[in-house]
């Protein structure tokens, strides 16, 4: 049994100075403004625009992103609509297998301190699943059986592409104080992460 912390990582290759030019020149078109384009008029225009509530036009760009953390908090992301997934199966992952080390992986909760009560009471049936997990695929079963009793603590990976809007209203949902903590401690990361690559666009968040 493996517990490890949650991971973010963006998996494009982002020139934020250059994602704002194409989002200034797009936008531009609806005010017939692009005259007034110059070497540095990207950066006010698009805080005006989201000022004023115009971010249709930053739909033009998206990012990729790799989260690894728990299946519990994969069933909040892929809530987001306006979003492509793909994620680690557990129909067809046999972690019983030598590529997955013939052992489970799980997302350490971020609730609890390690060596509290509740974190023992926590690992305790992690290894319980995972033992049980093992047992089911030696007597027979198939992964997409035995899966049946693995936990939401489970480690999972999933790779999500939204528009730079639709992220805007992911971490705007997903930051907020009343967001459930792992999901919340994923958003933190990954917005940060954002937010050195293209500050302009999610520094009012």
């Amino acid at each position: 049994m493996r517990v490890i912390a949650p991971q973010v990582e963006i998996l494009d290759e982002i020139n934020g100075d250059e994602i704002l030019r194409k989002i200034e020149r797009a936008g531009r078109v609806c005010y017939k403004s692009e005259d007034r384009i110059t070497s540095d008029s990207a950066k006010a225009f698009i805080q005006n625009i989201l000022k004023s509530g115009h971010e249709s036009v930053i739909e033009h760009e998206k990012v990729s992103v790799r989260i690894i953390c728990d299946r519990g908090v994969t069933h909040e992301i892929v809530r987001h609509r306006m979003a492509s997934y793909s994620q680690e199966s557990t129909r067809y992952c046999n972690y019983s297998k030598d590529k997955f080390g013939k052992e489970l992986t799980f997302i350490k909760p971020c609730f609890w301190e390690e060596g509290s009560q509740a974190y023992q009471k926590w690992a305790q049936m992690m290894q319980l699943a995972e033992d049980t997990y093992n047992e089911m695929i030696a007597m027979g079963a198939k992964p997409q059986e035995a899966r049946s009793i693995l936990p939401n603590s489970l480690k999972t990976e999933i790779i999500v592409t939204m528009d730079l809007r639709e992220w805007r209203h992911f971490f705007k949902l997903r930051t907020a104080e009343r967001a459930h903590p792992q999901m919340r401690e994923v958003a933190l990361m990954l917005l940060e992460e954002m937010k050195g690559k293209m500050d302009i666009l999610f520094d009012d968040i």
